[in-house]
């Protein structure tokens, strides 16, 4: 009988996707500290003259738990 080769690319490639999915989390981690700064930044670039209409304030009220 011959000896039977087993593939191990499946494997490989789960192993490679894994550690993809690792760095890339590592990455969003890593540039969380500067996601405040931003969001106050574009919170203030908001116009001051923002009121709710009438349909705002209605689509509000559904959403409440």
């Amino acid at each position: 009988m011959k000896a039977i080769k087993k593939t191990t690319n499946r494997r490989n490639f789960l192993l490679a996707a894994g550690l993809g999915g690792a760095g890339v989390a590592a990455a969003v981690v890593a540039r969380a500290p500067n996601a405040p700064a931003k969001l106050a930044g574009a919170e203030a670039a908001q116009p001051t003259s923002y009121h709710a209409s009438e349909h705002v304030k209605k689509y509000y009220k559904t959403t409440e738990v």
